[in-house]
């Protein structure tokens, strides 16, 4: 048996040992984890129902109130209350027991029936842009069906002969065709715990060793820094391959996220992914003197790179500006294979330039993490 090797084993066991040792650190590389993934799967959602209406009926007549059942009878917009004119109705949503306030004109049974198209006026409230959106959506759909009826209208009061049937938008949606937000947040998620699995803890690990004088204890072996480095690396990328595959299951058991694709693909790009946080958990652990400065280390380098990758917003909503500082983070390229691979089931020849940007960003950060880790060893 070749030597390096059974140096390189000496260290896997050593860290193996010293990890399953320590209660906390095993409680943050397995529980900690799941119950992230179990809190943020439950508690980002923005499948937006029931939201609360006011409904200001100043006409009362027959097809007023037939209007507002209509758009009342889905789950999207739920009848707070009914008040008599548009400031009681304005109050109700500047104390936030109303989201949306329905206006009816006066005359909004004779302008329907007169074909000129009636107008029904929509107060939201904008201090929640994704409910308020979701809302003015649907109110605007009935306005669209209103206007088809109005063509109807005018055809007639023409002599023509009105279209059958109207014209009507059916949507089609792939891939997640319920608009559950769990099957698009549970991958992001998956990239995120990775993250404070492999780059915080490592970073964490080895500055506690550099303080207990572990660190100082294993330079003075025959061990060398790139063997000794190997060796520390090799359970975290076990763990983390351990983390994605119960994220998995998981997300797929528990969050109905489907999986589509190959998971070997997965696997593949999970590896590179953890050159890149792996990498920048050992730089940051170079650059900290104590567990403190390692943990606010990873925590800034954390943040933003969550932020950027497109797991909460999409990178096109985004200002140009910032959307070009996104193509420098490997967060985003993790996402796009994983969203791509298990909700499309795309394959390499769809996705190989993210696995190549990942391939090239793992071994530029596990470069400079080995000179950085041979500089402080040496």
């Amino acid at each position: 048996m070749h030597p390096l090797f059974v140096q390189y084993r000496a260290v896997v066991v050593k860290e193996v040992r010293q990890t399953a040792r320590d209660k906390r650190v095993m409680a943050l590389l397995t529980l900690a984890p799941l119950v992230q993934l179990f809190v943020l799967g439950f508690a980002v959602n923005f499948d937006v129902r029931h939201v609360p209406t006011a409904v200001v009926d100043r006409d009362g007549s027959s097809s007023s109130r037939e209007y507002a059942r209509t758009l009342l009878a889905g789950d999207t917009l739920d009848l707070k209350a009914e008040v008599r004119d548009e400031r009681a109705a304005q109050a109700l949503v500047e104390r936030g027991e109303a989201s949306v306030a329905l206006v009816f004109p006066p005359d909004f049974q004779e302008d329907v029936l007169r074909g000129t198209g009636a107008e029904v006026q929509a107060l939201v409230d904008g201090s929640d842009p994704v409910r308020s959106g979701v809302a003015a959506d649907a109110v605007a759909r009935h306005a669209v069906q209103q206007a088809v009826g109005k063509m109807r209208a005018e055809a007639l009061a023409r002599g023509e002969t009105p279209p059958r049937q109207a014209v009507e938008l059916v949507p089609r949606v792939l891939y997640n065709p319920e608009l559950a937000t769990a099957v698009y947040v549970v991958p992001g998620i998956a990239a995120m715990l990775l993250l404070v699995v492999t780059t915080i803890i490592m970073a964490m690990g080895l500055a506690r060793e550099r303080e207990s004088g572990t660190l100082e204890q294993l330079q003075v072996t025959p061990l060398r820094p790139g063997v000794l480095m190997a060796g520390k690396v090799t359970p975290f990328v076990l763990i983390g391959l351990v983390d994605v595959g119960l994220a998995l299951s998981v997300g797929a058991w528990v969050f109905g996220v489907p999986l589509r694709g190959n998971l070997g693909l997965v696997a593949l790009a999970t590896l590179l992914y953890l050159l890149s946080t792996l990498g920048v958990g050992l730089v940051i652990a170079t650059l900290s003197r104590t567990q403190q400065q390692a943990f606010v280390g990873g925590f800034l380098f954390m943040l933003p790179a969550v932020l950027l990758s497109g797991v909460m917003t999409p990178i096109r909503a985004m200002p140009d500006w910032l959307a070009w500082i996104t193509y420098f983070n490997p967060v985003r390229y993790y996402v796009e294979v994983l969203r791509g691979t298990l909700l499309k089931s795309a394959g390499l020849a769809d996705l190989w330039l993210q696995v190549l940007l990942l391939a090239v960003f793992g071994t530029v950060m596990m470069t400079v993490a080995s000179r950085r880790f041979r500089k402080t060893t040496a």
